[in-house]
């Protein structure tokens, strides 16, 4: 594995520099550890872009992974601004674009920038979760997902992810200390689908929490039942 005193020696080289040796580490990882499996890819074919790419969390690998699987897609990560402050993970965060957003804060900033990315015709990867469970199933979702597919009318593309949270295991004490481990990765893409409308004289409330769990629920059917977690009885 790389060490904290390597990943620290990149992350003070030239951005250009660093993000190349970042890119080509990450792979080089990926590559070794992870025997991925992708089903249903011919789905991909049909994806109407700029999409949001949208999938359940489990590990700080599902972005090097997820960019892999979608190598013919160019995708931009909202992820969380603290991956960029640890020097392993900033590796992680080097080897693929992404959009910095404060997790569990209301980040104008952020939102507006991914909702203007996805208006100039580029497409995005959210984690409507907001954060990697820490159980290995789907955790309850944030709304912001909601904003930025209303704002922008783009179609959504579900993505389930299982074995990641084996892949890189999750260390809540230093998220430098997470080490690779080989693991079998199963990424199944799902049909793209659209934010439903809402219904006449449904409150505000009420039409979020249908709409999110409708969004949630093409995730979740795309997973085996262990890891649908709080959407496991969706309907």
């Amino acid at each position: 594995m790389i060490s904290k005193r390597t990943a620290r020696l990149i992350s003070a080289l030239p951005k250009p520099i660093g993000n190349f040796c970042a890119r080509f580490m990450v792979k080089r990882y990926i590559s070794k550890y992870a025997n991925i499996t992708v089903v249903n890819e011919h789905r991909l074919k049909d994806v109407k872009e700029p999409a949001i790419f949208i999938a359940n969390h489990l590990s700080n690998s599902d972005g090097p992974v997820l960019n892999k699987v979608l190598k013919d897609f160019d995708v931009t990560f909202v992820a969380g601004i603290k991956l960029s402050k640890n020097s392993l993970t900033n590796l992680g965060v080097g080897g693929i674009k992404t959009i910095p957003i404060n997790p569990n804060t209301a980040d104008k900033a952020a939102i507006t920038q991914t909702i203007n990315h996805i208006k100039s015709g580029k497409s995005i990867f959210i984690f409507p979760e907001g954060t990697r469970s820490r159980t290995g199933s789907m955790i309850e979702a944030k709304k912001g997902i909601l904003l930025i597919a209303k704002m922008t009318k783009a179609p959504i593309v579900p993505i389930g992810i299982e074995g990641t949270e084996k892949l890189l295991p999750i260390d809540d004490k230093d998220m430098g200390n997470e080490k690779f481990n080989h693991a079998d990765v199963t990424v199944t893409i799902g049909e793209q689908f659209y934010l439903p409308e809402r219904l006449g004289g449904e409150g505000k409330h009420e039409y979020e929490d249908r709409a999110l769990n409708y969004t949630m629920g093409n995730i979740a059917k795309l997973l085996s039942y262990d890891y649908r977690g709080f959407y496991a009885d969706n309907k």
